[in-house]
């Protein structure tokens, strides 16, 4: 007889693995897929399991996503089955104990999912340093975010000492037991109370962030506020950003409305869902997003670098809210301000047209190369001649540099990024590194020798061995 398995997965899972199962070949069981009530399977924990998952006597094992934290063993006890953890990812979909194969069609190739190192306990000395780089990079406070059925036990070291060296702090967590520990250990701020769990922060100077207990029921996030506000203290309110095709347009709505509703109160938003869930570059996610905040006036904003492609994230939301209050300020769309913005393209990015590149080269009579860059491509031009192209494979051949290894370096280094510059339109500017605006500030460190006639390694041996020779 079959094996009839049950696969638990979050709501926006849900889809892409009931495709995969669908596209398996005689896998052999029998199975069913439940949501039970999260958006992501990670922020599932056992407790959570225990009070929704319902019946299970029909199936003869349990599917949790591989991202899903809590003890197996206890929840075996509880409902008496078998559980195991599938793999992180329903794309990667692989045997399950011999019982499932991989499904025949994958509309992507996704890389092996590396296990995030906030997954283990991270040292107090590490929360720390990592919570310098983040305040050098613009962030105002440091959340301290709790795994789901992850033990934390130096969490009050952390969020003591981040206060001991300065810094603000918020308590991140869906435990009430370990916002609890938090807001005892001096934390600033709490995320996120509920209308159930708003006695956390009645008293103190923690100010919490109010959400509802189902995300996309504003009216009963209004509730929760007229609560709250009745305590008389601060607090930020979030009607939380969904997902793109999981609500991801109803919940701007949602802010919108909010701020109609209460014009005076503190909006927090959280922008992680955007940038952390979509494979795109985020400095014009988080551009857009952030003129979606000054105008509705919301006044703090929740960013995360979990991903790699989110490394740069807290500069660019740093750099953004800087511009867009500049912008708002003279009452005018968001140019003409700064350019750091940028990163792929430049406003302006060729200069010379090729006609006025020709005059140039005419002028020159030396050896030095000089290197320009427009709409038709490259231009490398000495006494010698000009010669234009589009790829520096094809150009560096034609400038005879073989015997000097490094000016020949030097020359390829700039035809690279002369290169980049033409295919992305970018500016360029020999002897100068490529801007990548806020996303990858400019080196100081300045390597122009290496252009300079008869400064090259090979040039300067020659010269100390004529001095030597003349001693």
């Amino acid at each position: 007889m079959a094996e009839r398995l049950l696969f638990v997965t979050g709501k926006l899972a849900e889809k892409s693995l009931a495709r995969v199962l669908d596209s398996l070949e005689a896998p052999g069981f029998s199975y069913e897929i439940r949501v039970p009530g999260v958006a992501v399977a990670a922020l599932l924990t056992a407790d959570m399991l225990k009070r929704r998952l319902g019946d299970v006597d029909a199936f003869d094992r349990i599917i949790l996503p591989g991202r899903c934290r809590g003890d197996l063993d206890d929840l075996a006890a509880h409902f008496g089955k078998p559980f195991a953890r599938g793999r992180r990812s329903s794309r990667t979909c692989r045997p399950i104990s011999g019982v499932a194969r991989a499904a025949r069609h994958q509309p992507y190739r996704r890389a092996p999912v590396r296990r995030d190192r906030r997954c283990t306990p991270v040292e107090v000395a590490e929360v720390v340093e990592r919570a310098a780089r983040f305040r050098a990079d613009g962030a105002d406070v440091i959340d301290v975010g709790c795994l789901p059925d992850t033990p934390f036990p130096h969490l009050e070291a952390c969020v003591e000492t981040l206060r001991a060296e300065g810094f603000a702090v918020s308590i991140d967590s869906l435990d009430p037991r370990e916002l609890e520990r938090g807001i005892a250990a001096g934390a600033d701020y709490c995320f996120s109370l509920t209308d159930q769990t708003l006695h956390l922060a009645a008293h103190g100077e923690c100010m919490p962030v109010l959400i509802a207990e189902n995300p996309r029921d504003l009216d009963a996030l209004c509730r929760t506020i007229d609560r709250y506000a009745a305590y008389g203290r601060p607090f930020y309110a979030d009607p939380v950003v969904d997902v793109i095709h999981h609500g991801f347009t109803r919940s701007l709505v949602r802010y919108a409305t909010l701020r109609e509703r209460y014009p005076d109160i503190e909006i927090m938003m959280g922008i992680g869902n955007l940038s952390e869930l979509t494979h795109a570059d985020t400095l014009g996610m988080n551009t857009l997003l952030l003129g979606i905040v000054s105008e509705l006036g919301i006044t703090g904003v929740l960013t995360t670098e979990v991903s790699a492609h989110c490394r740069s994230v807290v500069r660019e939301v740093d750099h953004a809210r800087r511009v867009m209050y500049a912008a708002r300020e003279d009452n005018m769309p968001p140019r003409h301000i700064d350019e750091s913005l940028l990163a792929l393209h430049e406003r302006r990015p060729f200069v010379y047209s090729s006609s006025e590149v020709a005059d140039l080269a005419r002028a020159v009579k030396d050896d030095n190369f000089r290197i320009q860059v427009n709409a038709d491509g490259i231009h490398v031009y000495n006494r010698h001649g000009l010669r234009h192209g589009t790829d520096a494979y094809e150009l560096y051949p034609q400038l005879g540099v073989d015997d000097d290894a490094p000016h020949a370096f030097y020359l390829g280094l700039e035809l690279a990024r002369a290169e980049i510059a033409w295919q992305l339109g970018k500016r360029y500017d020999q002897d100068e590194p490529l801007g990548w605006g806020v996303v990858r500030p400019r080196p100081r460190d300045d390597k122009r020798h290496f252009a300079a006639e008869r400064s090259t390694l090979k040039a300067r041996r020659a010269q100390r061995r004529k001095r030597r020779e003349s001693d």
